[in-house]
This record gives C-alpha cells, structure tokens and sequence, in this order.
C-alpha cells in the first residue's frame, strides 16, 4: 500500500511540475510570447476550444481582435491576422500548407478528400476531378437539372402563400441546397423538399460539423476519435448518414457512368475504388465531403440574403425592381447574360456573402514540413517561428473597417462601386489554389433562387415573436447584440435559424405558376 501511494505521489509530483514548466515556457520563453492575446489562450488550445463548443468562436475572435488589435495569439501555437496583407501572405502562398488540425475532417484515418489533403499534388489531382463536375461548361449542362429543384422551392414558397403560413428560410433553403447536391454529385433525388424521409441529415451535418469544429480547435479531442464513438451506438445519426451517402454512391455506381451529368462520371473513371465496397476506395471521402459541403453552404447565404432582404426595404425594392424590368417571363430567369447582367442582383448576394459567410472560421496554415528554403516565413511583416499556425478570421476580415466602413450595415451598394480594398478582403470562397471549387454553383443557385422568388412572390417577415428569429437581441455583449444582423452558429460551417417570411404571390403571374405545374 505505501509503493502505491508513493507511486502516486511521484505521479501527481511530475504531474505539477509538468504544468509549471509548460506554462512559464509559453508565458516567458515561447517564440510567440510578444503576442497579445488572451491570457487562457497562451497556455491552452482550450481557450479556442470552449468557444467552438458554444458556437461563437467567430464573435470571440472578432471581439479578441478589437481588443488586443489585429495580431492576435489565439492559442499556444496559433497567430490570428486581419489584414489583407495577411490574406495574400498566407493563402497564396506556396510554402504553407493545411494545419494538421484539419486531420479532424477526415472520415477515414488514412483517406484523404479534396478539402483535407496536406500533400500539394495530391490536392492538385484531387481538384482537377472535382473541378471538371464543377466547370462552368459542366454547370450548364447541370442547369436543367437545377431548374427543377427550384421550381420545387417555388412550389414550397406557393402552398404557404395560399393561407399566409409563414416559412422557416433556414430549414427550406437546406433542403433546396441538399437535393441539389445530392442530383449533382450522385444523380440521387433525396426528397427533401417533398417528403420527410432524409430530412434527418440536415441534424446529422450539424452535429457532424461541431465536432469537427471543436476537435480542430482543442486539437486534443482528436485523439479522442469521438466520430467513431458515435458509430457504437446502434442506428446513430452518423450512421444514418453515412448509410444514406453509401446508398446513393451504390445506386449511381449500378448505373452505366455516363448515364447522368454528375460528379461521379467524372471522378469514378480515373480514382482507385473497390466498387464493391465503396468506403475501402478513394471515392468515399470525396462523396462524403462533397455531400456536406455543397449542400449546407449555399443554403447559409441563401438564408442570409432573405433575411438582409425582408429587414432593408429600399434594397429589396431595388432588387425586385431590377429583377422584374430584366425579364419578360420567368422562363427567361436562367444561367446566361441576362442574368449575369442583373448587377444589384449580385450586390445583394455578395454582401450576404460578406456579413453571413457560410464559412466564419479561421482557416488555419502551417509552414510546410517539406519546405526547404533558408529564408524564414514572413506573415504581413511577421517572422513566423516554425511549428505555428497561421491564419485570417473570415467573420473578422469581413466586419473589419479599414475595408468595410459601417461593417455591419448590409449595403449592397458597396459593390456596385471600385473598391479594391473591399474586393481584396471579400473572402468567403477562400483564395489561392485552395479557393472553393463550388463558387460557380453557389453563384448560379442563389441568382436563379432570389431572381425566381422575386419573379412570383413579394414577402416580409412574419407577424410577431416569429418574425425575429434570426435576429441578434439588444443588450447581450456576447457578440449577439445586434438586432439587424442574422445569427450564425460556428460549426466548421454554419447553423442558423429563420429568418420566418410571408409571402404573397403576385396576382398577375398566379396563373403562371399554376401553369408551371405548381399547386
């Protein structure tokens, strides 16, 4: 009994002493310890991690920044920016590469998609496949397609008008989103806007991005492996997913690949994949992230650009106004230069984009292990010691000053005008050759969904309580206080709820919809 409790005491002593020294290193001796920042956020990951956990880190991290000031030490080995400089410094730069962090997204220990792979050419490969799904060539081909599954949006939109039932935009624009994706990448209609069979993968994408967000920022947790803890219990949610995404995958592959314009008669051509168990082969981390990715994304600005809409008046009439004088009928509201030419149309989803990116994190870089240059790496005059992780806050850039004056105005205008400063901060596509090669889609999607919208319906926010969902409450110093800004919960992507809208279908083009086939 007295070894034992020897034994433990030596433990609990080095235990002590462990947590002494690595604190007085990172609080006198780190390379970064001239770094203001959070006193917590010098000595754990933690710091970031509680954040993550409660679904603001975006907000802390843009209040840390108005604080300590555009450098900021978030964490033991990371540097946050705000700066443009630090935008091209980092990400069109080719000595750095993806934080290990990002190890947390991987579905397989060992497989690699398109948005996690560290290893530059085999991201080139990667892109290369997924861009050709993704082209604007290939987009066209798509477009019918896509039509269709607006047209179901319409038709949502159209029941809810007859009797003044006021529409939920977030759940509505992720099932848009989803069955676009899921028509896109694997041929498959999920549904979801019809019937309530898959609506289940909207909750299991969010759970599936807060532990993905959470493990990257308290990278501790990724050794926990908690994504495989939850495929234990019987008919988890994760499980549901993964099951739907292996059905769809199953279900192309038994077709001929070329039978339908989708990403997998691009990719399943030239990846390595054992048809026969389609998780054991490369194609299954593409589809997977693909999935996720390409559906949620779209329909978080979707979401914020109705809720800017329904709360700005002028802007909304502005843009009904433009829509409505472009067009002759809403058959001629497709992809093409009419549509490109609706300038305000793109103003008003640009700043969408700018104030609700559907990305608000920080996407995180290291130094690359294989780079072999003498000269250090400099981050906006910064000497990056090696070993630390860099990067830019999207939500912060975005709501920065020096670039967007009144930042959290939504003001469409700004667009409409040269401002390099500003085009050279909008990031919510990512830049460099890690740039998103979804942003065609994105563009098409939201154009063809509010232009249609505006074609046949006018709409506000709903009567009551309802109608400020969505919105910030005054008095809250959490980072949530601003009523005219649309929530969004960080979760490697974004969790929002609302905006609820009335609409009312405009007399004149009622016979029109009921034309179209819509009742």
């Amino acid at each position: 009994m007295a070894a034992t409790d020897i034994l433990i005491g030596y433990a609990v002593s080095a235990s002590i002493f462990y947590v002494i020294v690595s604190v007085s290193y990172r609080l006198l001796l780190h390379p970064l310890r001239k770094y203001p920042g959070p006193f917590i956020a010098k000595l754990s990951d933690a710091y970031e991690g509680y954040f993550a956990a409660a679904r603001r880190l975006h907000l802390k991290t843009y209040q840390d920044h108005i604080k300590y000031g555009p450098i900021v030490r978030h964490g033991p080995n990371k540097l946050l920016f705000n700066s443009v400089t630090a935008l091209r410094d980092i990400y069109q730069n080719d000595r750095v590469v993806k934080a290990s962090i990002y190890r947390a997204s991987q579905v397989q220990p060992d497989k690699y998609n398109v948005f996690n792979s560290r290893d530059k050419s085999i991201h080139r490969t990667k892109r290369r496949l997924v861009g050709q799904a993704l082209s604007d060539h290939s987009l066209r081909q798509f477009e019918p397609t896509l039509l269709e599954e607006v047209d179901k949006f319409l038709n949502v939109l159209l029941r809810a008008s007859k009797n003044s039932s006021p529409v939920n935009m977030t759940p509505t624009s992720r099932h848009l989103g989803l069955d676009a994706i899921g028509q896109l990448g694997f041929g498959y209609d999920l549904k979801m806007q019809s019937e309530e069979e898959n609506r289940f993968l909207m909750n299991g994408l969010v759970l599936a991005g807060m532990r993905i967000n959470t493990c990257m920022s308290f990278p501790l947790l990724i050794h926990l492996r908690l994504d495989l803890l939850a495929s234990l219990i019987p008919n988890s949610i994760r499980t549901r997913l993964l099951a739907v995404v292996e059905k769809m995958i199953a279900t192309r592959l038994a077709q001929p690949v070329d039978a339908k314009h989708d990403l997998l008669s691009f990719i399943v051509p030239k990846l390595e994949t054992d048809f026969k168990d389609v998780k054991k082969g490369d194609l299954w981390p593409e589809a997977v992230f693909f999935f996720g990715a390409g559906g949620d994304t779209t329909a978080t600005a979707m979401a914020g650009a109705f809720f800017y809409l329904s709360r700005n008046l002028d802007c909304y009439e502005k843009l009904a106004a433009e829509v409505r004088s472009t067009f002759a009928s809403a058959d001629e509201i497709r992809s093409g230069r009419q549509l490109a030419s609706c300038r305000y149309l793109r103003a008003c989803i640009d700043e969408a984009l700018r104030m609700s990116s559907p990305v608000s994190a920080t996407p995180w870089r290291e130094k690359d292990p294989k780079d072999e240059q003498s000269q250090p790496l400099v981050i906006d005059g910064q000497t990056i010691p090696q070993g630390t992780l860099v990067g830019v806050n999207i939500y912060s850039l975005h709501h920065n000053e020096e670039y967007f004056p009144n930042p959290f105005k939504y003001q469409p205008g700004r667009w409409l005008v040269e401002d390099h400063n500003a085009k050279a901060a909008f990031n919510p596509f990512s830049t460099g050759p890690r740039v998103c090669a979804g942003k065609s889609l994105a563009y098409t999607e939201l154009s063809l969904v509010l232009a249609k919208t505006l074609w046949y319906f006018d709409f506000e926010p709903a009567p009551g309580q309802l109608g400020k969902i969505g919105e910030g409450t005054r008095g809250r110093t959490d980072g949530r206080g601003r009523k005219d800004e649309f929530q969004l919960y960080d979760i490697f992507g974004s969790y929002h709820d609302g905006p609820y809208l009335v609409f009312r279908s405009r007399a004149q083009y009622h016979q029109e919809l009921d034309t179209n086939g819509f009742n």
